[in-house]
């Protein structure tokens, strides 16, 4: 017995050795990327970025996955290769406020636009002194600062980046630096257009709305007969009531996802599809999403028409 025990705590010492002479075995995992954890869960392992598209469309097919998750995973990855001139916001529709006006003069652009963050520009456009926050002018509005307002005590640097910048460090930058908004320039030095943050993570996750963006019409819109104006973004469960059907909703969150389903690619503006009781058209999309549809329903189908309080 003895023995037998002296080779049992000889073969616990040669394992505790082998563990020690392998000290990040255990810890490797927790220093690799989104992207590489995404990759280990499937096999065989991706090889490029088009290997892992197919197996994103595999695993979207066995319903490991649904078709929105599919969806943001791939513009994590367009993302990557964008580059800031992709989705800037072009120098024409930019909203600027000059330096040489008063308050009263440049508070109505303010409030028209609903921005939070201003370039503020001297003469033209190509020359942006800074940035405006609209909340460093709280203290003004509600006379809580007894100084004279002046521009040049409350704007802020302005962050200036190429156009030819790749999107993906950039937002590690807007994140790492506390900043949301950089203006734009050519290769001229002249001012382009501007990013912000919320370009970048509405490529990944979709147009972000919030208190200040104009109301969109309702999701659901009789246009004439049977036919039917229905955003793509829809929630299935609403769709479902509108229209008295049973699509499933654990599979997908939204019409988009059910289109997804059905067509296996991102369609184009004026694709057709037809499932069940259902006409669906694309009236508008990019590459990433879908945005509107035209719904038409078939004649003998009820729908309830309404959506329950």
């Amino acid at each position: 017995m003895k023995a037998n025990n002296s080779s049992i705590n000889l073969n616990r010492k040669k394992i505790s050795s082998m563990s020690d002479d392998n000290p990040h075995s255990s810890n490797g995992s927790k220093k690799k990327s989104v992207l590489d954890k995404i990759i280990q869960l499937f096999r065989p392992e991706p090889k490029n970025k088009n290997d892992l598209v197919d197996v994103l469309t595999d695993a979207q097919s066995r319903e490991l996955i649904n078709p929105e998750t599919r969806q943001m995973i791939e513009a994590v990855l367009e993302v990557s290769e964008m580059r800031v001139r992709d989705i800037m916001i072009p120098r024409s529709q930019m909203v600027t406020i000059d330096r040489n006006h008063s308050l009263d003069e440049f508070l109505p652009i303010i409030l028209d636009s609903g921005h939070s963050r201003f370039p503020v520009v001297n003469e033209d456009i190509d020359h942006v002194d800074g940035i405006l926050l609209a909340k460093d002018l709280l203290a003004f509005g509600f006379n809580n600062s007894s100084e004279k307002f002046s521009l040049n005590n409350v704007i802020r640097p302005a962050i200036i980046v190429p156009e030819s910048k790749k999107v993906e460090p950039l937002l590690n930058e807007f994140r790492s630096n506390r900043y949301h908004m950089a203006l734009v320039a050519d290769e001229y030095g002249g001012i382009s257009g501007v990013i912000t943050i919320e370009d970048i993570l509405e490529q990944i996750v979709g147009e972000i709305e919030d208190e200040t963006d104009e109301d969109i019409e309702e999701d659901i819109k009789l246009l004439a007969g049977n036919v039917y104006l229905v955003r793509a973004l829809t929630e299935l469960a609403d769709f479902n009531e509108y229209f008295n059907c049973e699509f499933d909703e654990k599979s997908a969150d939204t019409v988009a996802g059910i289109i997804l389903q059905h067509l296996n690619h991102m369609p184009q503006k004026g694709e057709q599809l037809t499932i069940e009781h259902f006409d669906f058209k694309v009236l508008s999309a990019d590459s990433r999403r879908m945005q509107m549809l035209q719904v038409t329903v078939a004649k003998q189908h009820k729908i309830n028409g309404k959506l329950s309080d």
